[in-house]
C-alpha cells in the first residue's frame, strides 16, 4: 500500500515538473539525442540567417557604391585599378573580369578587337564569374532547405519514440493514473515542438535568402550586360 502510494506521489511530482529542462531531463536517451540533434541544427540554422542576412545587407551596399562609381564618369583603367583589380564583392569581381579580358585582348598585337572574339571572352568571362560569386553565396542555403522539411520528422520520431517508451513504463507499473502518463506524454511531444521550432525558421529563410539571392544575381546579370555593351562600343570605335 505504501509502495503504491509513493509511486503515485513520484508520478504526481513528475507530472508538476513541466519545464523544458525537466521534460528534457526525464525523456529516454533516444528522445535525448533526438532532442540535441535538433537543438543543434537549430543553431546552425539561425547561425546561417544571422549571417546571410549581414552579407547581403553588405554586399548590396557595396554594390549600389560601385555602380555610383562606375557611372560617375571616371576613367574605366582607374576604376579597374581601385576596384576591379582585387575585387572585395561580387559586384567588383564581375567588373574585374570583364575588365582583365578585355584589357588582355587589347594587348595582343594585331588582334581586331570586333571580330576578334573579344565580346565572346568578356561575356563568358562575365558568366563564370558569376556563377562563380552565386555559388558562394549560397554556400550553406541548401542546410536550410533540408533542415525545413526533414526537421519536423524527426521531431515526430522522438515523439513516437517516447510515446512507445511511456507506454511499456505503463504496462511495467500496472498504473493507468494520469500522474503516470502526463509526464512521458509530455517529454514525447516536446520533440515535436523542438522539431517545428527548428523547421519554421529554417524553411521561412531559406525563401526570403533565396528570393534576395536571385535579385541579386539578375543585379549581376543586368550590369554585366550594361557593361559588355559598353566595352562592344569602345572596341569598336578603337577599331
Amino acid at each position: 500500500m505504501d509502495r503504491a502510494v509513493d509511486t503515485a506521489n513520484l508520478g504526481a511530482s513528475a507530472a508538476g515538473d513541466l519545464s523544458v529542462w525537466a521534460l528534457f531531463i526525464n525523456a529516454s536517451l533516444v528522445v535525448k539525442l533526438v532532442m540535441l540533434g535538433l537543438i543543434g541544427c537549430s543553431i546552425v540554422v539561425w547561425a546561417i540567417i544571422f549571417a546571410k542576412t549581414l552579407t547581403m545587407r553588405r554586399i548590396n551596399r557595396e554594390a549600389s557604391g560601385f555602380e555610383d562609381r562606375f557611372w560617375s564618369g571616371g576613367s574605366l583603367d582607374d576604376l579597374y585599378e581601385t576596384d576591379g583589380a582585387k575585387p572585395t564583392n561580387p559586384m567588383t569581381a564581375v567588373f574585374g573580369a570583364a575588365m582583365g579580358e578585355w584589357r588582355r585582348s587589347a594587348r595582343i598585337p594585331g588582334v581586331d578587337m570586333v571580330r576578334g572574339g573579344v565580346k565572346e571572352r568578356v561575356d563568358r568571362a562575365i558568366g563564370i564569374t558569376i556563377t562563380r560569386e552565386m555559388d558562394r553565396l549560397r554556400r550553406w542555403v541548401i542546410f536550410l532547405a533540408t533542415v525545413a522539411p526533414v526537421a519536423p520528422f524527426v521531431g515526430l520520431f522522438g515523439t513516437v519514440w517516447g510515446i512507445m517508451h511511456s507506454f511499456s513504463s505503463i504496462a511495467a507499473e500496472h498504473n493507468t493514473n494520469l500522474s503516470v502518463v502526463a509526464p512521458g506524454i509530455s517529454e514525447a511531444l516536446f520533440a515535436t515542438a523542438i522539431g517545428l521550432l527548428t523547421a519554421i525558421p529554417a524553411y521561412v529563410a531559406y525563401n526570403i535568402i533565396s528570393n534576395s539571392l536571385d535579385l541579386f544575381e539578375d543585379r549581376l546579370d543586368g550590369f554585366g550586360a550594361e557593361f559588355a555593351a559598353i566595352l562592344s562600343r569602345q572596341s569598336e570605335e578603337r577599331a
